[in-house]
């Protein structure tokens, strides 16, 4: 979808993204599971979610690692004004979708029906495999990854971003 049809949709922040990685910067690139009604058995980002009523960004974020991945890392928010459009079940959606890092050496334990599988991958490997097609990965990863590869090649040391959202409704 081009920027400026991006531009023409309703933006609400509904959603947002994570990206987890080791010290050493490997990437947990996550399969989505089999069940998830939408873009199930595709390669995404870490995890990808929604806050739910009454819940701030960070603490469904938080939510999202450890009942998804069993991480109890905290999570810095990097790109605040992401957003993407998709269209999925004949519905085109245009959000505000930030993007959050985490750094973490604690091992995951994914929840199966959640997590279809998942690999550790260097973060330059994984931009060139999305960059020439040689991985396919959901509709929000490619722009989020163009973006996240703008703020440097070491996603350990991309700066933290200081903004906050306000609570779900």
């Amino acid at each position: 979808m081009s920027e400026a049809h991006l531009d023409a949709l309703p933006t609400t922040v509904g959603s947002f993204s994570c990206y987890v990685f080791t010290s050493d910067g490997r990437l947990l690139l996550t399969m989505r599971g089999h069940a998830k009604k939408t873009w199930s058995g595709v390669w995404a980002n870490s995890c990808y979610g929604h806050p739910a009523p009454g819940e701030t960004l960070p603490e469904a974020v938080s939510r999202t690692l450890r009942d998804e991945l069993g991480l109890t890392a905290r999570a810095e928010l990097i790109l605040p004004a992401s957003r993407h459009g998709m269209r999925a079940d004949g519905v085109l959606t245009g959000e505000l979708c930030p993007v959050y890092r985490v750094v973490t050496d604690e091992p995951p334990r994914p929840d199966p029906v959640e997590v279809g599988d998942f690999e550790w991958v260097r973060w330059a490997e994984f931009v060139y495999a999305v960059a020439t097609g040689d991985v396919t990965v959901s509709p929000w990863c490619p722009p989020q990854v163009n973006e996240l590869s703008a703020l440097g090649d070491d996603p350990v040391r991309w700066p933290v971003a200081d903004v906050e959202f306000p609570t779900a409704a």
